[in-house]
Order: C-alpha cells, then structure tokens, then sequence
C-alpha cells in the first residue's frame, strides 16, 4: 500500500473514532454549543432594540440588529466548538490511547488529521444549528447570490480549519482537559471583543486597533458583506491571509509537539 493509501485510511479511521466519541458523548458540544445560542437570544431579546438604535440610526428595531450580530455569532460558534477540539487532544495524550497507537502500524498524522476533520464537521453542524436559531427568531439574508452563499460556506469552512489546528495545538501542549480548555479560552473571547456586537469605530480610541487587527473581525465583516450586502473591502483578504496563516501555524505547530518523544 502506497503511503498516501495509508494515510487516507487511517485518516478516515481516526475521523470515524472521533465522530463515535462525539456520538457517545455529546454533552460537551452541546455545553459549548449553549454559549453562542443564549448570546442570541440574550442580546436580540434583552438588548435588542437599544443596541439597534445605536447601529446606524435605525432607530430601536430588533430585526437590524438580529441581521447585525448573527455573522460573528456563527464565527464565535466555531470558536466555542473547537474548544472541544482541544479537551479530546488533550485525553488522548494523557489517557495512554496516544502511547498505544505509536506502536501500532499506522500513519502517524492520522490520529490529528482525524481530530482535525472531525472538528472541522462539528464546526459546520453547529454554524446550521445556530443559524436555524437565527432563521427562527427572524434573521434574513438580504440579497446573497448562491456564489456569495458558496463563498459564505467556504470562508467558514476555512476558518474552522484555521482554528481547529490551533486548538490541536492547545491540546497537545495541556497536562489535562481542565487546562486545555482553559488554553483554548481565548477562541471564544476573541469573538467578544471584535465588530461581532458593535462596530469597532464606537470602541474607545486605544481599544480600536485590538479589535480590528485580529482574525475574528475581518472573517465577520466579510461574512457580513456575503449574506447581507455589506462593504467587505479589504476584509475577505484579510480573512483568507489570517486562515492560511493560523493554518499553517497550528499545523507546524501541532506537528512538532505530537511528534516530540514521550517523557
């Protein structure tokens, strides 16, 4: 058998094993998943109208800021779910399974490229159930084309690759699952201080740069421009050049860490 040929089936054999373990034990995407859905429904609900009359002049009209916030809601559920990314990495190094698989005859990179694609569906699942929230409670797409909803899946799928690397890394690097969730944190706070809830130009003058240099506003402006028509200027750039290079990072990353001899 080819390399590749052993790659690509203990690839998808890893992904299956990753895919029964969330099967069977689906609380911790579900807890994680619960974050961005009650954000919704909190700031549409509680919030909503007075957060609207503060975007654009609108006046006090939930609907806008529904179609306002729901973009970087889905982005911040991406966050949230790789969370889970790095707590399973971090139990398979700690748990043994790792130090069984490394005598066995299979393709070393399988077991993260599993976690990865694993995750990477995970992701995608979440992003549908929350926007089906989002659809319930009044979001609408204004105007997208179906090559700016394909774009729209693409950029998703991109940065859930993005993140999901990086999460890996954070799992290998952690004694324990308390501490790999903690390391993975800032992928769900990141969100919270981007244009996911307000736009950066309102954010006190020094805060301005951190919110907008950081890959999570440039990936929601983007979005935002896809599915309701928005200027994304250089933002769809930005997204990809930060995906690819988060990517690339985490996978470098991830490779030099799982592949260090164990003490």
């Amino acid at each position: 058998m080819s390399s590749l040929s052993l790659a690509v089936r203990d690839s998808s054999t890893m992904l299956r094993r990753n895919l029964l373990h969330a099967r069977r034990y689906p609380s911790l995407t579900l807890n994680l998943l619960l974050t961005p859905i009650m954000l919704l429904l909190l700031f549409v609900y509680i919030f909503g109208d007075v957060m609207s009359a503060g975007i654009g002049g609108h006046g006090a009209d939930r609907s806008v800021y529904i179609a306002y916030i729901v973009p970087g809601l889905l982005l911040m559920t991406i966050g949230s779910t790789t969370i889970g990314t790095a707590v399973s990495v971090s139990n398979d190094m700690t748990e043994g399974i790792i130090a069984r698989f490394r005598t066995m005859a299979i393709h070393r990179g399988s077991v993260l490229i599993g976690h990865v694609i694993g995750s990477v569906l995970q992701c995608i699942t979440s992003v549908v159930l929350v926007g089906a929230v989002a659809v319930a409670i009044g979001f609408r797409s204004t105007d997208a084309t179906a090559l700016e909803w394909l774009a729209a899946f693409g950029l998703l799928v991109l940065f859930a690759t993005a993140l999901t690397w990086i999460a890996v890394g954070m799992g290998l690097i952690s004694p324990n699952a308390e501490a790999a969730s903690n390391n993975a944190m800032p992928l769900i706070l990141l969100p919270l201080l981007s244009s996911a809830f307000i736009p950066t130009d309102t954010m006190p003058g020094w805060f301005q740069p951190i919110a907008q240099y950081q890959p999570f506003t440039p990936a929601i402006e983007t979005l935002r421009g896809l599915l309701l028509g928005s200027e994304i200027g250089n933002n769809g750039w930005l997204t990809i050049a930060w995906s690819l290079g988060l990517t690339v990072l985490g996978y470098y990353w991830s490779k030099a860490k799982f592949n260090d001899d164990p003490k």
